[in-house]
């Protein structure tokens, strides 16, 4: 054919996937990837072919699995049973209906470190209490991101969390830049309101918000000095974009960010208002682009008017459809859109977000129930994000906070969770700018921008900690993956075969070779060659679970899950 498989990638960087041993993971000892990291990654992979067409092949766990690992952060064995019992339509109507858009607001857990001194006590909301002070400020910000990443992790069969980073990543604010943490809260709140509703209701709400004026220096724009901050990007990042080189101008930047003048935050009810006194009045002339558009000036307070004209002329633009289009195909799909993708996928996806006046649901349904997605090449090629690898190694393995944790235990927990995220390239709530993360945008490499020296190991020794010794804040806070409940997951665990078929297919983004299944048993089975050396072991166990035989099966399986969790082929999804 010709082609490289798309999931090769990993292997010529990291030479594969032989890790022999189960010793906590030094890239210093890595040979292998010392001697591939940092080389120019192929790009001649084979190619999707199948087009928009509903999708008609079996619906098995293999179609389940890839949906769920797409559409949330982390596979789970009931969620997999779940959808399995239902039809492919039923399932993609499920999960794209199955949302919570007003969960209860972040929490003060903060109060034993810093009391709050606008009084809120601890256990209660901040979110519309006075600011306080930087201090505290700083701590609801952290308050903010905890509690986020406690919706991601306990999420249930809903894409509304994976679109609420989508829309997060589009609509890219730094709470750093933003500051007011009540500030970054209603902003949101909002992105998470109409995260699976109309596109252009949301470029609407995002220009006036609060947050966006703070950030993009909106606030500053008047018709003595126009700020073109916002006006770029809401043409070159949130709309129209450079998709196929749109000949928007200049001029009509400057054009935007006078049809923008006048608008204001009241930082005392932290919504926003327009001042028509600050606002340019005189006539707007956009370019051939827009068809010589002119939005015409208006004073007094129809001049706030002119900002929905404006979004209204930037959305009847097919280019910002098929912006949008390919930038959701790009984060649930694959990043690579050649000629053939963009004419029998994009486009079309760009049509039915046009004839839907721009909702975005009808558009993730043709999607998620086409030929396309469920392609055997769409399958395991996503490298996946700091966020699906921290939180979907607790998903899928059911890692559960206990159950006596405070308030303070359980957000320090997922503040650890999104520290580690950080720690290995994503910061949420903090994107390293306004374009969002290079990792959804950067061409040639897209998703392996997550995969580097520095973040390899670090993303092992994570499942390597959560395996062996647990993941946490401290030697009585951390929370250790129980290998005996997942395993006993597999209705024929005593198969060591079946067994690792079964955890690979939870734990690998794509089957197993011959090579690697053995390499897997052989851990399993201490490197003996018959397989009663498992099956005897795991029987022992159940029927008498005292501490030799639970010690025995334990140990074998934690070395199993050490090395299987330390394939290239984790990573991926």
């Amino acid at each position: 054919m010709g082609h490289t498989n798309r999931r090769q990638f990993f292997q010529q960087v990291t030479g594969g996937s032989s890790v022999a041993d189960t010793k906590a993971y030094s890239i210093a000892e890595d040979k292998i990837f010392q001697k591939y990291a940092n080389k120019e990654l192929p790009h001649g992979y084979a190619k999707a072919t199948a087009s928009l067409n509903p999708y008609s092949g079996p619906w098995t766990e293999t179609q389940v699995m890839h949906l769920l690992r797409r559409t949330t952060f982390g596979v789970k064995a009931q969620d997999v049973a779940t959808l399995k019992g239902m039809t492919l339509d039923q399932a993609v109507y499920y999960l794209i209906n199955n949302t919570n858009p007003n969960p209860a607001p972040p929490l003060n857990y903060y109060q034993d470190t810093y009391a709050d001194p606008t009084g809120v006590p601890m256990g209660q909301t901040w979110v519309n209490a006075p600011y306080g002070d930087g201090s505290v400020n700083s701590l609801r910000r952290a308050s903010l991101k905890a509690w986020w990443i406690g919706l991601m992790l306990n999420e249930g069969i809903s894409i509304q969390e994976k679109m609420n980073f989508f829309w997060h990543n589009h609509f890219a604010t730094q709470t750093n830049v933003i500051g007011d943490a009540r500030m970054c809260y209603n902003y949101h709140a909002m992105l998470r309101a109409n995260s699976l509703g109309n596109f252009k209701t949301m470029v609407k709400l995002v220009t006036k918000d609060p947050a966006m004026l703070q950030y993009l220096n909106g606030y500053l724009n008047n018709k003595n000095a126009p700020d073109e901050n916002y006006g770029r990007e809401l043409q070159e990042l949130f709309t129209v974009s450079k998709y196929n080189n749109p000949n928007y101008t200049e001029d009509d930047i400057k054009a935007a960010a006078k049809v923008l003048t006048g608008w204001k935050i009241n930082t005392s009810t932290l919504t926003s208002y327009f001042d028509p006194s600050l606002h340019d009045t005189s006539n707007k002339q956009f370019s051939s682009f827009y068809g010589n558009a002119v939005i015409a000036g208006q004073s007094g307070m129809a001049g706030a008017n002119e900002t929905d004209q404006l979004i209204d002329m930037l959305l009847a633009k097919f280019e910002t459809a098929k912006y949008i289009c390919s930038k959701l195909y790009r984060f649930f799909v694959y990043y690579n859109i050649d000629a053939n993708i963009d004419a029998t996928v994009i486009t079309p996806l760009a049509q039915i977000l046009v004839d839907n006046n721009f909702e975005i649901k009808p558009v993730l349904t043709a999607l998620f129930k086409s030929a396309h997605f469920y392609d055997v090449n769409n399958m395991g090629c996503y490298v996946r994000t700091p966020l699906e690898y921290i939180l979907g190694t607790f998903r899928t393995f059911d890692m559960q906070l206990p159950a006596n944790y405070t308030v303070a235990d359980t957000y320090n927990a997922w503040n650890y969770l999104r520290n580690y995220s950080l720690n290995i390239g994503l910061d949420l709530g903090d994107p390293p700018n306004v374009a969002g993360w290079p990792a959804f945008y950067q061409t040639p490499q897209y998703y392996e921008l997550w995969i580097n020296s520095a973040t390899l190991p670090n993303r092992m020794l994570f499942t390597d900690k959560a395996v062996n010794s647990g993941v946490g804040n401290g030697p009585n806070m951390n929370i250790k993956i129980d290998v005996l409940n997942f395993t006993q997951q597999c209705t024929n665990a005593s198969d060591p075969d079946a067994l690792i078929d079964y955890v690979c297919s939870y734990l690998l983004g794509v089957a197993a070779s011959a090579t690697e299944h053995a390499s897997i048993k052989s851990i399993l089975l201490s490197a003996q060659q018959n397989n009663s050396f498992w099956t005897d072991a795991w029987h022992d166990y159940v029927n008498s679970p005292n501490a030799t035989n639970t010690a025995i099966v334990e140990t074998r399986l934690r070395s199993m899950y050490t090395y299987i969790t330390r394939l290239a082929e984790h990573h991926l999804c």
